[in-house]
């Protein structure tokens, strides 16, 4: 079973610049919204993969069955990969509702929920030696009591009344921009909860409650804490 590990963060808070020091040798992009990758360099270590480069490692797959299709076949045909990231995974059911907005009645968004089920839990089918990475944006919504609540982002209430989605997964992460007394801005990932959010993590596996937008560091202490 590979590991999963769920990024919530804004539009432009550092969430997909977080790939840029995973090894590119053992990373594997599904580039959901097939648009460029926000580092330097990123072209040269990034390339998509086809019959005619076979060892390309990205691929624009944006249907659940074309993201399980690549999660397949990173599994079993790319032992070298160690690290799958799912970058824009909110656009997999937007795309979908886009595609099936004439349709009728409430069935779409039962099984718009079910395909986000499955592609969420289609690493424990996966190596053990995997770490799968779902990078998907944030929206604000209010509890039962009227709370503020910051959560992953869906198409709307027929599909948060279906799934949880941050309840299928144990490590869920949150984005987060601080600017510091000198004005910079500090790019970083939450890891306790604040009372709004719904970040979450096993309890002891990050020191700290703000760490960098760095997967290969959240990798790292995930790997730690196991071992």
């Amino acid at each position: 079973m590979a590991q999963r590990v769920l990024i919530i963060a804004d539009s432009g808070s550092g969430k997909s610049t977080a790939i840029r020091n995973l090894n590119p040798e053992e990373t594997f992009i599904i580039n959901i919204a097939n648009k460029p990758l926000p580092f330097k360099g990123w072209k040269s270590k990034y390339t998509l993969v086809s019959k005619d480069n076979p060892k390309g490692n990205m691929t624009n797959a944006s249907s659940s069955a074309g993201i399980l299709k690549a999660m397949t076949y990173v599994n079993e045909k790319m032992p070298h990969i160690k690290n799958l990231v799912i970058d824009d995974w909110q656009y997999m059911s937007s795309f979908e509702y886009f595609d099936r907005a004439l349709e009728k009645g409430y069935d779409k968004f039962t099984q718009i929920a079910a395909n986000l089920a499955q592609v969420a839990k289609a690493p424990k089918d996966l190596r053990d030696d995997l770490y799968v990475f779902f990078m998907t944006h944030s929206e604000d919504s209010t509890d039962i009591n009227g709370h503020r609540r910051v959560k992953a982002k869906t198409i709307g209430k027929m599909i948060d009344n279906t799934l949880t989605l941050e309840g299928l997964f144990s490590i869920v992460l949150f984005g987060k921009v601080v600017k510091k007394d000198d004005g910079t801005l500090d790019y970083g990932f939450e890891t306790v909860n604040n009372g709004e959010n719904t970040c979450k993590a096993p309890m002891g596996m990050f020191e700290e409650s703000f760490i960098p937008n760095d997967l290969q560091l959240v990798r790292n202490q995930i790997y730690n804490y196991e071992n």
